[in-house]
């Protein structure tokens, strides 16, 4: 909105120039989104208490230590992220871009599922919220439009592409089929942030450090120049997503302020499948899906973890894990909740850094 109203008045008044700039304006959003989250949170973790009375309901074949240090907890803490990225994204991006529009809707779209679910569990104080079949039908027709939706403002010799980390000039056509690669990009990395979310600051560090990463991968792949110097593919529009970034950045640091241990207010599915469809259609946006595989490589590790742990279960009625996702079975093993959660943190930041250097080892 401030690029548009502003950047007209450019020639008169040569300060409104900065406006023009990505890099000023992912800034302007990420500091934007952190102050709104560190005024309004307080307000929302008190109203979130108001109407849910005993907070979210705590699985009883969980860590002991849960049912007694996270009892009454509110959730759906991810209406202060999904407030904060909202109001920053529309005040500092391009309105006009299109990808901006697809990235923030699904978004809101994937929180809409994630509050209904947490709705649900709280108010009837129970674990299970909608019907899994239920919320993997809507996030798959969420991802189907966005994916069309997306192929259509691409430019055609990428729009059905997979680039490949690593290796130059190298796309592989996958035709009507990269729609179904899409939709499992972006409902896989929704599911799988979701499952990461299980202990305080977990999920959202890697969601910050995974933001910042892809706000880098934005902003390059849609510059001309540095594309072209990095041998990357250019998508022209992609680079105003680094100000979407910024403002999940922003707003996770915010969010982050009141849930760390211990935390006044859990994200929720609310926070959680917002987030993952957010990193998700934008690793679509910029053709680094595969990178998003590295730099979201704890999320990965943690579905994995789940589904080695069923699969084993049925199979042979054992299981890998004291307890899956893998992050309850460090706390099985005695790991104290800090120690967990910065060890995670660290490895997001190394598989972030490998992310990263995808963009320069071809």
């Amino acid at each position: 909105m401030l690029f548009i109203l502003l950047s007209p008045l450019s020639d008169d008044i040569g300060a409104l120039r900065l406006f023009s700039f990505i890099t000023f304006r992912t800034g302007g959003a990420i500091l934007t989104a952190l102050l709104i989250s560190l005024v309004f949170g307080p307000l929302v973790i008190r109203w979130l208490k108001s109407v849910q009375g005993k907070g979210q309901p705590i699985r009883s074949d969980g860590p002991e230590s849960h049912i007694i240090t996270k009892a009454g907890t509110p959730t759906m803490g991810g209406v202060l992220i999904l407030l904060s990225l909202g109001i920053a994204t529309l005040l500092w991006a391009d309105l006009s871009n299109g990808f901006v529009w697809i990235v923030l809707l699904l978004t809101l779209g994937f929180g809409a599922i994630g509050f209904v679910d947490d709705y649900l569990k709280v108010t009837h104080q129970t674990s299970k919220g909608l019907s899994g079949y239920v919320k993997l039908a809507i996030e798959i027709v969420l991802a189907l439009i966005a994916a069309f939706a997306i192929a259509a403002l691409t430019e055609s010799h990428l729009s059905s592409h997979l680039a490949m980390p690593f290796l130059k000039d190298v796309l592989i056509n996958f035709g009507w089929m990269f729609v179904v690669i899409v939709v499992f990009v972006v409902v896989g990395a929704s599911n799988a942030v979701n499952l990461t979310d299980g202990l305080d600051g977990l999920a959202i560090g890697p969601i910050i450090i995974a933001a910042m990463t892809f706000g880098i991968i934005c902003y390059l792949a849609g510059n001309t120049v540095y594309a072209n110097y990095l041998q990357l593919p250019l998508v022209v529009g992609a680079g105003e997503l680094a100000v979407l970034c910024g403002a999940m950045v922003g707003a996770g640091l915010g969010f982050l302020w009141f849930n760390a241990p211990p935390a006044m207010v859990f994200m929720g599915d609310t926070g959680s499948l917002a987030s993952g469809a957010a990193l998700g259609s934008i690793s679509v946006v910029t053709k680094h899906e595969l990178v998003l595989a590295i730099v979201g490589g704890l999320f990965v590790l943690e579905t994995v973890s789940v589904i080695v742990q069923v699969v084993s279960f049925k199979a042979t009625g054992r299981r890998v894990f004291r307890m899956a996702p893998i992050h309850h079975h460090f706390e099985k093993l005695g790991w104290a909740e800090p120690t967990i959660v910065i060890r995670f943190w660290i490895i997001a930041i190394v598989l972030a850094l490998v992310g990263l250097a995808t963009l320069k080892l071809r």
